[in-house]
């Protein structure tokens, strides 16, 4: 039992030596070795590599391609003094581990800080050289070029590199700060409600313009109606009256008697009707004589 124990404990010691030795650098980062608080080497390719236990020790830096987005809200002025907030984001990476760290820091965050910083100051200094027309369109590329130019040289510098390199700069927002913005809302409004109620007005008028023609025209063809109408019937009187004439001139007698029965037909139509009227008169003439032409 004491030699198995004896091996266990040989086999354990082994194993944490061993792990206390080896160290794994991932594709994704460089792998900084120090020894005694001092950069030893830096491992810029994956794998497993060694190192002394307890004398020195391994930190990791990420060796990708990075993202920095701008977290300001402090608006920045242009040319014409017109207070605009603008978002952009930077993608950076750190390229030389050794110079990042004894000029910048230990990790990723430390490089952000600072890139934020330059890149922040760059901003304001280019976006006072221009107006906003240029911000959003003619010389909005211009501005970028040329806040990237100021941060590599910042970054470059002759006496403390930072040891990274910025790929590139761009702005996704160019907007006014947010009093400006409703007052300018505001004034849109109250354009496009202008707009509107000339345009109802407009309409208006048109459509009592239209109404008001309409109505000429039913009245105009009212009385062109009626006045065929009048025409049509007075022609047809007028016939009619020739008509009666010719019959009634053939035997006027007859007309007489017949113009009498109409009469009669006309006055005796209801049962309920009475009439005083004197039996010698005129209108029974018909009745009492058969000879109506006396």
């Amino acid at each position: 039992m004491n030699k198995l124990g004896f091996i266990i404990t040989s086999v354990l010691v082994a194993l944490g030596i061993v792990s206390a030795t080896l160290f794994v650098v991932d594709q994704r980062q460089f792998g900084v070795v120090f020894q005694l608080g001092q950069i030893k080497k830096v491992v810029t390719e994956p794998g497993l590599n060694w190192k002394i236990p307890l004398v020195q020790n391994v930190s990791y830096i990420d060796k990708r391609l990075l993202t920095l987005e701008s977290t300001d809200t402090e608006p920045t002025l242009t040319a014409e003094k017109q207070r605009v907030v603008i978002d952009w984001y930077v993608r950076w990476r750190i390229s030389e581990p050794q110079q990042y760290i004894r000029n910048v820091g230990v990790n990723e965050r430390a490089g952000a800080l600072q890139l934020n910083r330059v890149v922040r100051n760059s901003f304001q200094q280019e976006v006072n050289k221009r107006t906003v027309n240029e911000l959003l369109s003619t010389r909005r590329e211009e501005l970028m070029e040329d806040v990237k130019r100021q941060v590599l040289a910042a970054v470059r510098g002759v006496e403390k590199p930072w040891g990274m390199d910025v790929v590139d700069v761009r702005i996704t927002r160019v907007d006014y700060v947010a009093d400006i913005t409703k007052s300018v809302y505001d004034r849109m409004e109250a354009e496009r409600k202008r707009v509107a109620n000339e345009l109802r007005s407009t309409g208006f008028a048109e459509g009592e313009k239209i109404r008001a023609d309409a109505d000429r025209q039913r009245e105009v063809i009212v009385a062109n109606a009626v006045r065929d109408a009048q025409k049509v019937k007075g022609d047809g009187d007028g016939k009619a009256a020739a008509i009666y004439a010719q019959a009634f001139g053939r035997d006027p007698a007859f007309a007489q008697f017949y113009r009498s029965l109409e009469a009669y037909k006309s006055s005796f139509s209801s049962k309920s009707d009475v009439l005083v009227i004197d039996p010698s008169s005129d209108f029974f003439k018909a009745m009492r004589s058969s000879n109506v032409a006396k």
